[in-house]
């Protein structure tokens, strides 16, 4: 058997990783500054999460949702305190997309309605209506078109209102700041603006945090940065910092009931214990003020580049873009360079997604690399 041919690959092939440092099969290290789509969040295999995990380990390691788990409810006890939203309840599962595709699922339980309105360059998850709300004809198939998904620009206000007010809405989901599609992101003027739209109509207001949450903006989620408070918020990627785990934070004014939701492996043992342990080393190691601090840092080397014409982003969720398609200086950085960065549907745009806990000098060793790589 072989494996079903997907994913253009690197001729790139990891053995080992610590901290943003990722050693191949060769002996040959590279720094991290993608972190696998924002997923390594504390770094490679750091101490405290190898610890929190193998402790877990030699007690349970999975159990279903049929019985108590008191971990869950210290996660979610956590979770709440930290985030600061502690008027929220946590349902566990296993990733981004899974997440999304359980917001939607509410948004149109509540309602009772089946159209969502999601934006342009937007990117939800691989699944059904998660798919269904991204915006990419390309990995959508007929069975997903089947969804009653319109496409709306940022700050077009007026026809997000005329399509709310067709009343057939049940959900709006949003990206505070949209990962693939290039890091673009709203006004706090437009987010606040949809948000009373939303509340006013009785339509759901979904925050896909599921990239730009756990510390990645420099506040905890990035829809923080614009004083709202969304009815349903996903999440996923760096909050299990490589275990696979999402989950989904619904408002306590929501009511649950039996079966509305499930899952199999979501909440598990061990995925609740790679979540704390996350949550434990961004608390005592400043993480989300480091990414806070760090994005000006960052900005202030990009702006000395005449070859960048853009800075995209906030925290360490950030963007180069150029006028020219990026792959090629992507592959130069990895062979060349011997550093990951990441790419997005805008073809110029160079992602920059590390752990949250990289240094200054880290910064500075990025920015020698790529003016070597840039210099005619």
């Amino acid at each position: 058997m072989k494996l079903f041919d997907v994913y253009p690959l690197y001729n790139v092939t990891p053995v080992s990783a610590k901290g943003i440092v990722v050693t191949d099969d060769k002996g040959q290290e590279y720094l991290d500054f993608y972190g696998g789509h924002a997923v390594i969040s504390i770094g490679h295999t750091h101490p405290h999460y190898v610890k929190r995990l193998e402790e877990q380990l030699h007690k349970i390691g999975f159990y279903s949702n049929a019985i108590q788990n008191p971990i869950q409810e210290e996660l979610a006890d956590r979770l709440g305190k930290q985030s600061g939203c502690e008027d929220y309840n946590l349902f566990m599962c296993s990733s981004g997309a899974e997440a999304n595709e359980n917001a939607l699922k509410m948004a149109s339980f509540i309602t009772g309605k089946s159209r969502v309105i999601a934006f342009n360059n937007s990117f939800h998850g691989r699944t059904s209506a998660a798919v269904a709300t991204t915006d990419n004809q390309k990995i959508n198939a007929p069975i997903n078109k089947q969804q009653k998904v319109t496409f709306l620009a940022f700050e077009d206000l007026e026809n997000f209102k005329i399509e709310i007010e067709k009343g057939d809405v049940c959900g709006v989901i949003l990206e505070a700041i949209q990962g693939v599609g290039g890091l673009d992101e709203p006004t706090t003027e437009f987010y606040q603006q949809i948000a009373k739209v939303c509340k006013d109509n009785g339509v759901v207001l979904i925050a896909d945090e599921v990239q730009s949450g756990f510390g990645r903006s420099g506040k905890f989620f990035g829809f923080q940065h614009h004083a709202i408070q969304p009815d349903i918020i996903s999440i996923a990627k760096g909050m299990g910092n490589g275990f696979p785990v999402g989950g989904v934070l619904i408002h306590e004014s929501i009511t649950a009931s039996y079966g509305m939701l499930g899952t199999t492996f979501g909440g598990n043992h061990l995925a609740c214990a790679a979540t704390l342990a996350v949550l434990e080393v961004l608390e005592s190691e400043n993480l989300i003020e480091n990414a806070a601090r760090l994005w000006h840092y960052f900005k202030s080397l990009a702006e000395t580049i005449p070859q960048v014409k853009k800075i995209k982003g906030r925290g360490l969720m950030l963007g180069l873009e150029f006028d020219f398609e990026v792959s090629e200086l992507r592959k130069k950085l990895i062979y060349n360079q011997f550093m990951f960065t990441g790419g997005s549907s805008n073809k110029n745009l160079i992602r920059f997604l590390p752990a949250l806990n990289i240094t200054e000098k880290d910064i500075d060793v990025f920015f020698e690399g790529l003016k070597k790589e840039l210099a005619p």
